[in-house]
């Protein structure tokens, strides 16, 4: 019975494994599309997939997952599969195409935005805020204290309450946030660069940056910078989503309550990029690839800047774990409004994890589990399941 239900599993997956690989164009170098099909049938996954596919059935079944999830090593793919609803009340079900909020995984591409402007010589990661944003109160503040989450400034969710500008619109911008910060220069919650805190601020100050240096605005760069090079087609932000689209998820409470949107979903850069499980995988395998960014560019990236940070740290854009062993792990979770999302990769053999959920389940974050899937019941892997 185990060798029937193995073999229709095989099944679900299949397609023809002749078809010649699809490939895309990234500053004139191909960049390996995923191949989804290409280990499905061989011995030496069966255990994995068997163990995947029993781990993810069990929390469907127990009420504890709705999320399109994928699994690769290099552009092969292990395991691809969606649980449960797009939209409850009409019953329509997770698919390929779903589009989710990726909440704080912006973030990572945020980081990359920036981070191919270093690359091609027009920023510099010291470079002061104040010499890039004119009037903007915090001499002290660098680009990569921003990117590192060491920058000391408030976080704009708590300190917009407080002012009238909060109320007069209805949707807030990068540029309020800016503004709000030079008009009231709220306190910095300790000097830059005293230690690490995790702050949408950063993020959303460097989204101005990109805008600044560029010239273009935030979600017109990342496609054309980003998104469109790397055949991420269904990427986009949420300033730019067509809200009619089929493809779009809604947003739910662990209930099914929906989850409305509000005044801080026009802030870009620290969230606010929509995408598919499928394109968060390209732009996994362009950056293995060292096609996105430069292999030197990305080390510096995955390098913790925060010392006092033992068992984990914040590089540039990601979080890590086991900074100092062939077992890191660099990643990126979210959390916003009804969606859960997370953005897992193991460098030592190019091993990407993503779970996008549009339901407030906490068993997206728990990656140790997959790690054990993966490696075996020996295998033990220490994640937080609520590290945003």
């Amino acid at each position: 019975m185990k060798f029937v239900y193995i073999t229709l599993l095989f099944t679900c997956f299949t397609v023809n494994c002749n078809r010649s690989e699809e490939q895309t164009i990234v500053s004139n170098q191909k960049v390996s599309k995923p191949n989804y099909h290409a280990l499905i049938d061989t011995v030496k996954y069966k255990n994995q997939i068997f163990r995947l596919d029993s781990l993810f059935n069990g929390l469907y079944h127990a009420n504890l997952i709705n999320a399109n999830i994928i699994i690769a090593k290099g552009n092969n793919v292990i395991y691809k599969k969606s649980f449960g609803y797009s939209d409850k009340q009409k019953q329509l079900m997770l698919n390929d195409s779903s589009l989710f909020q990726l909440a704080s995984v912006s973030k990572v591409l945020t980081a990359i935005g920036v981070l191919k402007l270093v690359e091609k010589g027009r920023l510099d990661l010291d470079t002061r805020v104040n010499k890039i944003i004119d009037g903007f109160p915090y001499r002290k503040i660098t680009v990569r204290h921003l990117l590192s989450h060491r920058s000391g400034l408030p976080n704009y969710t708590y300190f917009m309450y407080k002012f009238a500008e909060y109320n007069a619109k209805a949707l807030l911008t990068n540029n309020d946030v800016l503004e709000s910060l030079k008009k009231h220069e709220p306190d910095l919650y300790f000097k830059p660069n005293f230690r690490f805190n995790y702050c949408n601020t950063n993020y959303a100050v460097l989204a101005s940056i990109i805008e600044k240096i560029s010239g273009m605005d935030y979600s017109t760069y990342m496609t054309k910078e980003i998104f469109e090079p790397l055949g991420m087609n269904q990427t986009t932000t949420i300033l730019k989503l067509d809200s009619s689209s089929k493809y779009l998820t809604k947003a739910y409470t662990m209930s099914y309550q929906k989850v409305e949107n509000d005044k801080f979903d026009g802030v870009l850069g620290d969230k606010g990029i929509i995408s598919t499980s499928n394109d968060l995988l390209i732009l996994s395998l362009s950056l293995y690839q060292g096609k996105l960014l430069s292999n030197h560019v990305q080390q510096i990236a995955f390098k913790p800047h925060s010392k006092e940070k033992k068992l984990s740290n914040y590089g540039l854009g990601w979080r890590m774990k086991n900074m100092d062993n062939s077992e890191k792990e660099v990643f990126h979770n979210g959390w916003w409004h009804g969606y859960r999302t997370a953005f897992h990769r193991r460098l030592k053999d190019s091993l990407t994890v993503i779970i996008l959920s549009n339901r407030l389940n906490k068993s997206v974050y728990a990656i140790g589990n997959v790690y054990n899937a993966i490696d075996g019941p020996s295998s033990f892997n220490n994640f937080s399941e609520d590290e945003e």
